[in-house]
């Protein structure tokens, strides 16, 4: 599904969905900015894209719960690599903890990076996805985002709240030439799921394959998502063929949830 050449920025980049969605657009022939708070992985990413041959750019200390943080990176992106064409939000987090012992802290800190974050990156980089020209913002929300799961309220809040305002954002830019879309991935292979894998052990005396055996029930096919899987859905609607698809938040869950 190649391209022209385009510059796509992703947070999130440094490892699992972020990462494979920077490298699924860098081998399609996008100059990708690649967010993040840490340098470490974000270089690594990096140099697995230069490797294959293309192009990338490391942008560390890209706090999305800092204004001045983000409106900094997308200055500097683009210097770097031209206008941003497409914008991938993938930050985020998902701590997991019963509904009446998740503390004002908590809640907010996920809030603040799941769908402030997302917000205040797309307000930072809009005008220049509008200068790029046929511009795409892809949101990854979650089937949290259009279902409910225990023990994870302020994620399912934040993912409902990311699809609502990719609905919102969808019908305000109809008219123009920028899409905004959602992909909402069941449970996914990633370190996120470590971290989800690690409660169900601790809370239950299951081992790993076991609780990650668990998780892979939910979805009918029966296995985790890959997260290249979902890096597909985000290239397919970044390119020109999905030129129609806009406001819609896509399952890539196996059937887990139908609709979107």
């Amino acid at each position: 599904m190649s391209t022209a050449k385009r510059h796509a920025l992703v947070t999130g980049a440094g490892s699992g969905i972020g990462r494979a969605i920077a490298l699924v657009l860098a081998a399609n022939g996008h100059s990708v900015s690649l967010c993040g708070r840490r340098v470490a992985p974000l270089e690594a990413v990096r140099d697995e894209i230069a490797q294959a041959g293309g192009e990338a750019f490391v942008l560390d200390g890209f706090d999305v719960t800092d204004a001045q943080s983000i409106e900094a990176g997308v200055v500097k992106a683009i210097a770097e690599a031209g206008e941003i064409a497409v914008l991938v939000n993938c930050a985020g987090e998902a701590p997991s903890a019963p509904f009446d012992k998740t503390d004002l802290v908590t809640w907010n800190r996920v809030i603040s990076i799941n769908l402030t974050g997302t917000f205040l990156v797309i307000q930072a980089a809009l005008a220049s996805i509008r200068r790029a020209g046929r511009g795409r913002i892809v949101n990854v929300a979650s089937t949290a985002g259009l279902t409910g799961y225990a023990y994870v309220s302020a994620y399912c809040a934040s993912k409902h709240g990311v699809v609502g305002m990719t609905r919102a954002l969808a019908l305000e830019l109809a008219r123009t030439d920028v899409t905004v879309n959602a992909v909402c991935p069941g449970f996914t292979d990633t370190p996120l799921l470590d971290g989800a894998v690690e409660n169900i052990t601790g809370k239950t005396g299951r081992s790993a394959e076991e609780a990650r055996a668990t998780l892979a029930r939910a979805n009918p096919q029966g296995r985790l998502v890959t997260p290249e899987e979902v890096a597909d859905a985000v290239l397919w609607l970044a390119s020109e063929k999905a030129t129609a698809i806009t406001g819609q938040a896509i399952p890539v869950a196996g059937g887990e949830v139908l609709g979107g």
